[in-house]
Formats: structure tokens, sequence, C-alpha cells
């Protein structure tokens, strides 16, 4: 692989002039069929064979028609109304206000009009639920279906919700102006005093990256870099390959969406992978170069070299991620191996166009890449093992100390990671969303109104079919009470009754919302119930709605976690004894990362569901795709540092040096390169963080954090601890598995070997032979 890349560097540094327009029409042609061609990407966190399937085919048989509003896919509205301050919906004006609202949604071209639209006021009065006793079980069952907020509050005829059928069948084909009229029909209610806000997948927009992050992650990349090499037009060089690569993988996943339904969220990860990738094997091989420069014949030479030896550790970090985010497929969630692929693909533009548009780059700029220095940065050059950097002081310092400095490392990692035993999972909901949207005001609206479980309502669909006809009432009042017993149930609807008289459907409204535990817990609960109900009755049931689909998927990937972990873990393992051919070294690299990754998830916990520090606002759980997510990323992040640290003292140790003094020289050649690419994807990931979006924050901390925790404590201080005292025995390999075990040559061997055949061959030459 080395002497391939060597040869491609030469020839890409030498022919820039081809590779550069090549370059540059490949990300005209994929930026202008992106956009041509892209179509909108859906917001469907829906799995397969989920519990939740059995209410949605007892509806589907019994009540045709009624399931497609419990999809996680359907397209829905619910318009939320208020009161005016110390007045009640019940009040002349505001009554009139909420007629005009309901004429005005009638009036919409976008409005199913074969289901008639219901005023909710005059609902409720004509159920009689204005009137009696609020507290007494009659009046809760005959009203717990009524759109006013009857049952809770001291002012309980404040808020209203009107659930308005529209003729849009999928959220794909809702355009900005749909959602731009839906809304602006509550304008008249409004002016008139009222709060109208609008919830539902209607008024969900397509969730994009807003480039804030993006700009202000390479930013802090750029002063990095600025520090890294000491001076200015190499710094931009690698901000200028992320720009391409990102570019080319965003717009091949737009192009994507004309042919297979895309997650929205897709973009945002590949965004994240995609600038912090690029940036930081542009990084490695411009760092390369540099020194190379130095001691080659020429630059051509050097960049042929810097290829050689940077770009075969570049190809192997990122095959390690790409292998780690396309293996999220083995999870069986479809959307999130939609995200891991979209991830992949921006990691493979990253290794491309660091192999191939580098060279070129470096080329068109030759030695001007590193004008003008800046004076009194990066002087000295960290491949100079006659100077003492501080990458030698603290590489020195683990010699000395490493017992030391391994336990500190799995103290600091083990307390991070202790709160990660309480870990809650949850998928992002109305609740999730800005407080500026009317999403997030009808939700805190409707909270204060109804409750908050009353954000995600629990659909019960009944199967009669094989319950006598004479117990199907008793069954169905045994169904009700049983509900209704849980101390996490607010109230329970009254059934309703199938045409055909084998069905029944009711609701259930929680006590707490739909991400909160004791929610799931009621599910769950809800569920076991069965089996004694249908061996009494005969009856079979199934919960369905978004909090229960919710609870569901939050399971499924909860139960995913340690053995995708483990396949992780294990790939880890079998990569790294093909490229260290060692059999302990690949063993504690493996080890580390579950460290890493346990300390990650208390953190991310800490911050984001205990709300400590204050860093946001509201502690909800931890988003459910988060924990593979993000096994897989700094799986792949945590094997490039190990590659391109470590590489070097196996290097040093198979050239004759003590382990001790292998593991310095190692550590004192890849200190400086490895600390500023993790300080660039800590920046980079940690921008994210500016998103209003709560599972954007969370993602860029847990990323960045992850990054940290791993570059700076697992594979700058545990691991060269631990190949000090294993000594040599860290090196071992048995001879059968090194006789199977492929020579990848990540370290350059071969090339090494090349070179110096050529100059041999060149002083032999007579002078002036040529």
């Amino acid at each position: 692989m080395s002497v391939f890349l060597y040869r491609w560097g030469r020839f890409a540094y030498r022919r820039k002039w081809i590779v550069l327009p090549v370059w540059l029409l490949l990300f005209i042609v994929l930026g202008g069929l992106g956009a041509k061609l892209e179509e909108p990407m859906s917001n469907d966190f829906n799995l397969p064979n989920l519990p939740s399937e059995r209410a949605t085919e007892i509806l589907d048989k019994h009540f045709p028609g009624m399931s497609q509003g419990f999809e996680p896919g359907a397209v829905t509205a619910v318009y939320v109304i208020g009161a005016p301050a110390g007045t009640k919906l019940t009040d002349a004006g505001n009554q009139q206000a909420i007629q005009s609202l309901v004429d005005d949604l009638g009036g919409l071209g976008i409005v199913d009009h074969s289901k008639p639209l219901t005023n909710p006021v005059a609902a409720a009065q004509s159920m009689g639920c204005l009137d009696g006793d609020r507290t007494s079980s009659a009046f809760i069952s005959k009203c717990s279906n009524a759109p006013l907020n009857v049952l809770n509050g001291q002012d309980p005829d404040s808020v209203a919700v009107l659930n308005v059928p529209f003729t849009i069948k999928n959220f794909a084909d809702v355009t900005a102006d749909d959602r731009k009229i839906a809304y602006a029909a509550g304008d008249s209610a409004r002016q008139a005093g009222l709060t109208v806000e609008m919830s539902g997948t209607l008024a969900m927009e397509q969730q994009q990256p807003s480039g804030k992050s993006e700009m202000i992650g390479m930013a802090f990349a750029l002063v990095v870099m600025v520090i890294s090499f000491g001076a200015i037009v190499a710094a931009f060089v690698p901000i200028v390959t992320a720009v391409v690569g990102l570019g080319a993988a965003t717009s091949l996943i737009f192009l994507g969406t004309s042919v297979i339904d895309v997650p929205s969220f897709t973009t945002f990860l590949a965004s994240m992978i995609g600038i912090a990738l690029s940036i930081d094997y542009a990084l490695f091989i411009v760092s390369r170069f540099k020194h190379e420069l130095a001691v080659q014949e020429s630059p051509e030479e050097a960049a042929g070299v810097a290829l050689g030896t940077a770009g075969s550790a570049v190809v192997f970090a990122g095959l390690t991620v790409i292998i780690a985010l396309v293996g999220l497929a083995i999870v069986g969630v479809r959307f999130l191996t939609f995200m891991g692929l979209g991830g992949a693909v921006a990691a493979g533009f990253a290794v491309l166009v660091a192999l191939t548009l580098m060279p070129a780059l470096l080329g068109a700029l030759g030695r001007f890449l590193f004008k003008p220095k800046i004076p009194g940065i990066a002087q000295h050059d960290p491949e100079d093992d006659t100077q003492v950097t501080n990458g030698m002081r603290v590489g020195r310092a683990i010699g000395r100390m490493p017992v030391v400095a391994l336990i500190l490392s799995i103290l600091v990692l083990g307390l991070l990671a202790l709160p990660a035993t309480r870990i809650q999972l949850g998928l992002p909901g109305e609740d999730s969303m800005p407080k500026t949207t009317t999403i997030r005001k009808a939700y805190d609206l409707r909270t204060a109104g109804f409750g908050a479980g009353s954000n995600g309502v629990l659909q019960i669909a009944v199967d009669l079919s094989k319950v006598p006809a004479d117990q199907r009432q008793a069954a169905l009042d045994a169904l009700h009470d049983k509900l209704a017993s849980y101390s996490d149930m607010n109230y329970v609807t009254n059934p309703v009754l199938s045409p055909d008289g084998q069905g029944a459907q009711f609701q259930g409204v929680p006590k707490t919302g739909p991400n909160d535990q004791d929610t799931k817990n009621l599910v769950s609960e809800a569920r076991d119930a069965e089996a004694q109900l249908q061996a009494q009755y005969g009856m079979q049931y199934g919960i369905t709605g978004t909090t229960a689909i919710y609870a569901d998927i939050d399971h499924v990937l909860l139960s995913k976690i340690v053995p995708y972990l483990a396949i992780v873990a294990g790939a880890a393992f079998l990569l790294l004894i093909a490229v260290f051919r060692s059999v302990l070294v690949p063993l504690t690299a493996a080890l580390g990362f579950l460290l890493s990754m346990a300390a990650t998830f208390g953190a991310t916990v800490l911050i984001f569901q205990d709300g400590k520090f204050g860093i946001i606002s509201e502690p909800r759980p931890i988003i459910s795709f988060m924990p593979i997510m993000l096994i897989g990323l700094v799986f792949g992040l945590a094997m490039d540092y190990q590659v391109f640290l470590v590489t070097r003292m196996r290097e040093e140790f198979v050239h004759g040096k003590p382990p001790t003094e292998a593991m310095v020289s190692g550590y004192h050649h890849g200190a400086r390169v490895v600390t500023s690419a993790a300080i660039i994807m800590i920046f980079v990931f940690g921008s994210f963080m500016l998103e209003p979006d709560v599972t954007a924050k969370s993602m860029g901390f847990a990323l960045a954090a992850g990054v940290l925790l791993d570059a700076f404590l697992v594979r700058m201080v545990l691991i060269p601890s631990l190949l000090v005292l294993m000594g040599k025995w860290a090196w071992w390999i048995p001879n059968w598995l090194s006789k199977i075990v492929p020579d990848i040559d990540v370290e350059g061997a071969r090339l090494r070997e090349i070179q110096r055949r050529a100059a041999a061959v060149r002083e032999e030459e007579p002078s002036g032979v040529h």
C-alpha cells in the first residue's frame, strides 16, 4: 500500500493541473445534480416488528383507515387554542373567535373536507362537560374525550385542542407553503386575542444543518492549524479539502434522495464527520510533508513519501470509520442504517480527498505552502530527534511513572462512567423543539392545560373476536379498570365499539410526558396485563400511538448497544492485530475504547439527562440512537489516534530501541499531530452545541467528549503506560498467527527499502551520468 500511494503522490504532485480540474469538474457535477434532483427528507423513525404494530393490525381489521393517524410518517395537525389571561374559551367573544378559526380552516384547499371540523367549545357544551362535579367518576367518564381542558387545572376552560384532517398523505409531500397556509389560518383568531399554536407533523420543518456550526468549527480548526504549522497558507489547505469533501458527500446524499427515502438527520451526521475527518487527514499528510521537505531531495519526492507513510495510515484509519458506520446496518434499524451510510459516504470522501486532491494542492503550492511563517510558532520539527519537545517531555514522564499514569487515567474514566448506569433513552419529539417554534409553544400550552401526558396519548386497540358476545362488555370494563388503576395513568376514555362489534378502541392519557421513563414503564405494565385478561376473557389488545412507538424504539435500540459494542470492539481487535502484528496492543486498545465509551456516556448523562452545570435549561433523556452512533464514530476516531501514535512506537521498537525508549520516541514524533487533530475534532464537534436543536447539542457534546477522553486519556496516557509496563511482551505475536495475518505495511517499511535502493544506485552512478 505504501509503495502504491508513494507513486500516486508523486504523480498527483507532478500532474497537478490534470488532477485539480478533474476534481473541480466532479465537484460541480455532483453539486449540480444534487441540487436539481434533491427530494425532501423524512423524519420517520419507524421500526418493523414493534409491539405497537399489534394495535395497528387490530385497528386495520376492525376500524379500517383509523391506524393511519398513528403511523410515524402520517401527516397530522393539531391546533392548540388558549384563552387570554383572565378569560375562558366559553366567553362569547372567544367562542366567536374559535368559530372563525374553524371556518377559516374549512376554507383551506389542503383540508380533508370529507371529515367535517367541529368547534371544540361547542362540542364540549353538547357533551355537558362544562358544568358539574369535575371530581366525580361519572364526569370523568363522560368528559374524558372532551376537546377542552375539563379534567385538569384550576381554570379548566382555558385550553382547547382542534384536530384537523388534511389531504396530504406523506410527510415528504409537505411544502413550506402548506405549513405557512396552515399556520396563517389562525391569524384571525390571534387578532381576536386567542393564542393559536400548531403541532403535529404538518408543522415540522426539515431539520437541516444551519451552516453556522460548521463555520465556527472550521474557524477554530484554522487557528489550531496555524499554530501547528506555523504558516498561514498551509493552515488553509485542510480547510479547502474539508469544503470539497463535505460538499461532494452532501451532494451525493441529496442525489440519493431522488432514489430512496433518506432520514433528515443524515446530513447533520455527515457534516460533522466530513469536516472533522477531512481536516484531520489533511493535517496528518501536510505535517508529514513539512518534515519530508527538509530531508528529501525534491518537493515531489517529499509529497510521495508523505502520502506513502501518513497516507497509508489515513487509508486504514478511514476504513475503520467506514466499517464502524456501515456496521450500523447490523443493528437492523432502518433510519440508523441510513445515518451510518451517510456518515460513511462523508468519511469515504474525506479519505479520497486526502489521497487525491491533497497531493495536487501540494504541487500547486510547492514550497510556498509554509510561507509566510509566523514567528515564534512551530519552529521545531517534531520529527527531529535532537529537539526536546513537549511530546518528549510527557512521554518521558509516563515512562518514569507508568503505574501512576495508568491508575490516574483509569480512575478518572471510571468516575465519569458512573452516571452511565442510569441512562434513559428517548426520541426527539415536540418537547425537543426550540421554544420559539409554534410546535414547542403548542406542546407547552397543551401541557399547561391538559397535563404532559396529553402530548403522548396511548391508543388501545382491542380484538374481541374470540370473546363470547355476552362477555365482551365485561372484558372491556375489566381492561378499562385495569388500565385506569395504574398510578401513572391520568385517565382512560370510554371504549368505542367497531361497526362489526368484534373490536374496540379507547385512549389512555398518562400523567407524564412521551419521553418520561414513567410513561414507558406504564406502557410495559399495560402490555404485561394482557396475559391475565386473555386467559380470563380470550381478548387480545395492543397499544400504539407516538408514546408507545417511541418506547418500543427506545427498548430496541437500548438492547442493541451491548451487541454492537461487542462487534465493534471485536473488529478493533482483529484490525489492530494486522496493523501492529501484536496481540496485547490490540487488546489494550479495544479495552481502552470501552473505558472511553463508558466515560463518554456518563458525562453525557450528567450534562443532558441530569442537567448538571447548567449547560442546558431542560434536562431530558438521551437521544435513542446516540449511544450506538457514538460507538461507531468514536471507535473510528480512536483507531485513528491509535494508528498514528502507536505505529511509530512499534517502528522504533522493531529498529532496536528498548520498549520504554521506543514509546518515548514514538510519543515525541506523534504527539503534536495527534494533539492537533484531536483538538480540531473537539472544536468541530463541540461547535454543534451552538445549534438550537437539543439533539444536535447533545450529539455535538457527546462526540467532543468522546474524542477528548479517548485521545488524551486513553491513547496518550493509558496506552503508553501499558506499553511500558508490558515491555517487549506488548509486541509479541504467536508464530502461527504471524504467518496468517497479512502484512499491510502501515509504517511504510517497503517504501523506505525502495528509497534506500534508489539512493544506493545514485551513489554508484558515475559523476555527471543521469
